[in-house]
C-alpha cells in the first residue's frame, strides 16, 4: 500500500472523527444513526493513521505530494 492521503487531508479526517465521537458521547447522535457514524470515524481514523484511503485507489486520487 502506497500512501496516498496528503497531511491536510489526514488532519480534516481526525478532526471530523473526533467531532462524531464527542457528539456521540455527549447524547447528541444517538440509535442506528450513532452506531454507524461512530464506525465511520473509526474508519477515518484509521485510514488517517496509515495514510492510505481504499476509495481513493481505484479512482487513483492522490491528495499526498509526490516524491
Amino acid at each position: 500500500m502506497k500512501a496516498n492521503m496528503g497531511s491536510a487531508d489526514r488532519m480534516i479526517r481526525i478532526l471530523i472523527a473526533l467531532a462524531i465521537g464527542v457528539l456521540f458521547f455527549l447524547d447528541v447522535i444517538t440509535g442506528t444513526l450513532g452506531i454507524v457514524l461512530l464506525v465511520l470515524a473509526g474508519v477515518f481514523l484509521l485510514t488517517s493513521f496509515i495514510s492510505f484511503c481504499p476509495l481513493y485507489a481505484p479512482f487513483g486520487i492522490k491528495t499526498c505530494k509526490s516524491k
